[in-house]
């Protein structure tokens, strides 16, 4: 069985890699074998990530910009030959009540939660069409799976919504292909953007009484999820959401 979940030898991409949850997916991959390429914009992290984690290479990307994506993808290729697993983690917004949120705000999540997901899947989802393999794992949120509230955001859960729904729509479209395009719905766990919420007691105090299990999620509770994903542990596992919540979307 363990040789099901294996990931040894495999290409991998992690965007949003220089902290948070997409450092722990970069590490994890790494740690099990894989070749992975961790990019971001804040190069000296993903810098000082590779020279710790052996199997690591940074890249340095802004995924606002269509040429940075397409430049990612091209690096993977000509550097490996391939991609087999491509884990769209980049991503964030502002919590904003509806009222009083910025349409330019809006149109910014959309384009780095939605638009840079899109672009990328396609431009991964050639290679890997073409290699009749592979993986991609777009990183959603429960925040996709209903209302963010009592957490006003309706920019973020409009974008993790469509790419909610994206997932299912690829993970139909390439499933003949041997391309499986899956989703982890993470509840709340502590990352950069999360910082607000938590170090909020009130925040902190809505989410233990309204999530189950009553507290915040832990980075290596994800690590399992990852890798049946990536692996062939999900060889007939495609457009699926798969929430790590504590219960939050079971209530």
């Amino acid at each position: 069985m363990s040789d099901r979940f294996s990931v040894a030898d495999k290409v991998a991409v992690v965007t949003g890699a220089s902290s948070g949850l997409g450092e722990r997916f970069a590490r994890v991959l790494a740690e099990e074998g894989a070749s992975v390429v961790a990019t971001a914009r804040r190069i000296e992290r993903l810098d000082a990530l590779a020279s710790e984690v052996p199997g690591v290479v940074a890249v340095e990307a802004d995924l606002m910009r269509s040429d940075d994506r397409a430049h990612l993808v091209e690096t993977t290729l000509t550097r490996f030959g391939r991609v087999d697993i491509f884990v769209n983690n980049a991503g964030g917004g502002v919590s904003t009540a509806a009222l009083d949120q910025r349409i330019d705000d809006l149109r910014a999540s959309l384009e780095i939660n939605l638009v840079a997901v899109f672009e990328l899947c396609q431009l991964a989802g050639r290679a890997m069409i073409d290699a009749g393999s592979g993986s991609i794992i777009n990183i959603a949120s429960v925040l996709g799976l209903g209302s963010s509230w009592p957490f006003p955001n309706g920019a973020y859960t409009a974008a993790k919504g469509a790419v909610v729904n994206l997932t299912r729509e690829l993970g139909c479209q390439w499933a003949r292909d041997g391309v499986r395009v899956n989703a982890i719905a993470p509840g709340f766990f502590p990352s950069e953007g999360m910082q607000a919420m938590i170090d909020d007691e009130r925040s902190t105090a809505v989410m233990r009484r309204n999530c189950p299990m009553g507290r915040y999620g832990e980075p290596d509770e994800l690590d399992g999820v990852l890798l049946f994903l990536a692996s062939d542990a999900s060889t007939y596992c495609t457009g699926q959401i798969i929430a790590v919540d504590g219960g939050w979307t079971a209530r």
